[in-house]
């Protein structure tokens, strides 16, 4: 399962889902259903994207339960957790786990929608940050030349021009120019140079 910030809804009561998923696809968000941690844990993958929205009490793992688990397989969802028994100690568990937000049934619409746009939020930024560590880790890779060339690809420069300027042949610009597309893996010179861009704002 692939998504694009979808929302997540974790809870053992259909009539629950149901109105959630209403009540969000009225807002505009794309929803998914699950009744139970196992069934989310067998759909979850790190390329999913949006943020779950879990009830605590549920027949099997709890959602307290799932919540530590999606930590351990390093999960980049951001939890809102709903429950119908809200307490202390289950708050302080859920915040402790990283949850964005601890909601008490019945749920306040307001409340609900302004919950889950703040997770969305979270996980668009928290995407950004993960994409620019992972484009500076394999920039890292480059050699010294490999960057020269990179830099004057990217300063709109053709292989003729870049093989004078760096005093090497043209096959061997292209040599360089091939190693650094398929280590910075940019399908094409526009690809390279959006993503040079992207993490070198000018």
């Amino acid at each position: 399962m692939h998504s694009e910030q979808t929302v997540f809804i974790v809870d053992d009561d259909a009539a629950v889902r149901d109105a959630l998923g209403l009540l969000l696809s009225l807002h505009g968000y794309r929803t998914a259903f699950f009744a139970d941690a196992a069934t989310f844990l067998a759909a979850w993958n790190e390329e999913l994207r949006g943020c779950l929205l879990l009830d605590i009490r549920m027949p099997g793992m709890d959602g307290l339960a799932l919540q530590k688990k999606l930590v351990e397989l390093g999960s980049r969802l951001p939890v809102l957790i709903i429950t119908g028994h809200g307490d202390v100690g289950s708050a302080r568990e859920a915040f402790r786990s990283q949850a964005v937000d601890f909601l008490e049934k019945p749920l306040q619409e307001a409340q609900l929608v302004q919950a889950v746009e703040e997770a969305l939020a979270r996980q668009r930024s928290d995407t950004r940050v993960h994409a620019s560590h992972d484009y500076a880790r394999r920039e890292a890779s480059l050699t010294p030349r490999e960057r020269e060339v990179m830099a004057l690809v990217v300063d709109g420069r053709h292989n003729r021009e870049i093989a004078e300027l760096l005093a090497i042949s043209v096959r061997t610009v292209e040599v360089h120019k091939a190693r650094v597309m398929d280590k910075l893996d940019a399908g094409s010179v526009a690809d390279l140079v959006r993503q040079y861009l992207q993490n070198h704002p000018q």
